[in-house]
C-alpha cells in the first residue's frame, strides 16, 4: 500500500493473505486465515503510523548531558562531541531533519516513524546515559535511576 501526503510517500508492505477493503472512509484489514490474525492489527499500526507520518510528521527529541558536550549541524552531517578522543560524524539521512538548539538539545523530524525512532536510537547509543553521574545523550524527559557510587573505606583489604 502507498500512503502520499504534503509531506511525502511512504509504502507499507503487506504480508501474504492481507489484503485493505476500503467500506466508507476507512479501510478494513481483511485476512484469509486464522494464522494472520495477529498481523492484523500490525497493518493496522502501520497504516495508521503512514497516514500520520505523511500528514503531520513524527519528531524525537534529545538531551546532551555533561560539560563540554554539545552537537552541531555542518550541512548534511551532525557532529558530535561527546567525550571521547574525537569527534563523532553522523550523516543525516534524507527524509530526515535534525535541528540543534543551544548545542545541547536535539530535535529529529520526519515522516518515516520507524526511521525517526532508528536515528534517536543511533544518536542516543554514541554516549548512554552513565548510571553514576547522568552524562551522555537521553531522550527529553527520560527517568534515569542514578546509581550510588563506590563507598569510601569500606571494607577491603588492608595492608
Amino acid at each position: 500500500m502507498t500512503v502520499t501526503g504534503p509531506k511525502g510517500t511512504l509504502r507499507v508492505p503487506l504480508p501474504k493473505g492481507i489484503r485493505l477493503e476500503k467500506q466508507d472512509a476507512r479501510y478494513l484489514a481483511q485476512i484469509e486465515n486464522d494464522d494472520q490474525v495477529a498481523l492484523r492489527g500490525l497493518i493496522r499500526a502501520e497504516v495508521a503510523n503512514a497516514v500520520m507520518g505523511v500528514s503531520k510528521g513524527f519528531e524525537r527529541q534529545l538531551d546532551i548531558v555533561g560539560i563540554g558536550y554539545r552537537a552541531e549541524v555542518k550541512g548534511k552531517v551532525v557532529v558530535f562531541t561527546l567525550g571521547y578522543s574525537h569527534p563523532i560524524d553522523l550523516p543525516i539521512p534524507e527524509g530526515i531533519s535534525i535541528s540543534v538548539e543551544k548545542q545541547t538539545h536535539l530535535v529529529v523530524k520526519g515522516y518515516d516513524r520507524r526511521l525517526v525512532g532508528q536515528i534517536a536510537a543511533n544518536i542516543r547509543g554514541l554516549r548512554p546515559p552513565d548510571p553514576y553521574k547522568n552524562k551522555g545523550v537521553r531522550y527529553t524527559g527520560e527517568q534515569l535511576k542514578k546509581k550510588a557510587g563506590k563507598a569510601a573505606g569500606a571494607g577491603g583489604a588492608k595492608g
